[in-house]
């Protein structure tokens, strides 16, 4: 074909323009088809995007297990029976539970969210305070940038030492003011600051975390009178060991050590990162899958389209196609015209789309808050995929071209000169 010969393009141009309304309908068709495939595929990720970053803020393979009331009578206990986990549980799932890679205890000060007269000088705030082993680190993103995190000899030597938020740095200090070294007080008990740490999270979250206090674990049980108490474990499983195998093993040593029913569903409240990670990686593939059935769906409807026009302009070109056939054109010369006005429509209209699409996507991105929402974040397409979606848009419209091509050089070229336009 000789794609370089201007004769064929000036033609090309003649044909598409000779029905403007019509081109522009037939091209819109497609245009429409791949911009909803290119909207979509972002919104897709933009979706999935703020789903990872809310899992980005600690590991995937993590289960959280803390007490709840009784639910059915065992050993002679009656139901509805609170219990502790206690510092002897930290030590049975090490030996126990082989499968768990880190077991974190952790405490929280007036429970979950909840609030504390925080205080330096005359300045006071009301702030979450945890008390935690160092290897929480390990569990959850802890981003500190000025000092040092919690280490083994504050939790040995029972250290009052504490690592802030950021938020917390602007509630108790002033801008010129560093924190580090300086002290706090907690419920009345003074705690030396030993580092500020950031989160990379947005909106709510982000003002949550910034807004806790760290201090050793065991600083905190004896600072505030919480005895061997353990409000709840922070635990990870072993590489290669699914994290729902190792929570059913902690569930059961738990159970039979505070003598809970082996079926007491509800004596144990617990969360299972893993699990939950999993389905959403599901529910987003088969989002992406439904997103491309959807979108070539309207991309087919276009490309077929372009095909019903291609046979009313080889119908409306018989006399011409006759004519050509007499003067000598090979069938392949007038198939690979008809095949190339083809894939010029789809092209042009699909590489609009293309560009419109990410272009919105673009604009989307720009106006999100900055590091975008809690749901929604960075809605972009991968560029292979978009060249992959417009290479099958293409291909489509080279078949879409076919059919009508087929029909031209099936004409006699008596019955062709005959025809009566």
């Amino acid at each position: 074909m000789e794609i370089f010969d201007i004769d064929r393009w000036q033609e090309i141009a003649a044909t598409l323009g000779k029905n403007k309304l019509r081109t522009f309908l037939t091209a819109f068709g497609v245009f429409w088809g791949l911009f909803m495939l290119i909207m979509m595929l972002g919104s897709g990720n933009g979706l999935q995007n703020g789903m990872n970053k809310d899992f980005s803020g600690f590991a995937t393979n993590s289960i959280y297990i803390w007490t709840q009331r009784t639910s059915k009578p065992y050993a002679g206990l009656p139901p509805g029976r609170r219990f502790n986990l206690r510092n002897e549980d930290i030590k049975a799932l090490r030996e126990q539970v082989p499968e768990a890679d880190v077991i974190s205890a952790r405490n929280q000060l007036g429970g979950y969210r909840g609030g504390n007269n925080v205080t330096r000088g005359t300045i006071a705030g009301a702030f979450s305070v945890m008390g935690d082993y160092p290897q929480i680190t390990e569990v959850q993103k802890i981003d500190v940038f000025n000092g040092r995190f919690i280490n083994r000899f504050d939790i040995e030597e029972k250290r009052k030492v504490a690592v802030v938020g950021t938020r917390v740095q602007e509630v108790l200090f002033k801008n010129d003011e560093e924190p580090v070294n300086d002290y706090i007080r907690i419920n009345g008990v003074y705690f030396k600051v030993i580092g500020v740490f950031k989160s990379d999270k947005s909106g709510d979250r982000a003002d949550r975390d910034l807004s806790t206090i760290y201090i050793p674990f065991t600083t905190f049980q004896q600072a505030f009178n919480y005895g061997d108490r353990v409000g709840w474990f922070a635990i990870t499983s072993q590489p290669h060991i699914p994290a729902t195998e190792t929570e059913a093993k902690v569930l059961q040593v738990l159970a039979s050590r505070h003598r809970i029913a082996p079926d007491d569903d509800r004596a144990f409240g617990h969360f299972n990162a893993e699990k939950e990670f999993t389905q959403m990686n599901g529910l987003f593939a088969g989002i992406k899958a439904l997103i491309w059935i959807v979108g070539l769906g309207t991309l087919l409807a276009g490309v077929i389209g372009v095909s019903n026009i291609m046979l009313i302009v080889v119908k409306e070109r018989t006399s011409e196609i006759g004519i050509r056939r007499a003067l000598g054109a090979t069938p392949w010369k007038i198939v690979s015209q008809i095949i190339l006005e083809s894939v010029v429509l789809t092209t042009i209209a699909g590489y609009t789309g293309l560009v419109a699409g990410v272009g919105i996507l673009e604009l989307i991105a720009r106006n999100l808050p900055d590091g975008g929402t809690n749901m929604f974040l960075n809605p972009e397409v991968d560029l292979n995929v978009a060249l992959q979606a417009l290479t099958i848009l293409i291909i489509a419209g080279a078949l879409a071209g076919l059919i009508p091509a087929r029909r031209a050089i099936a004409l006699s070229t008596v019955d062709a000169l005959r025809d009566e336009q």
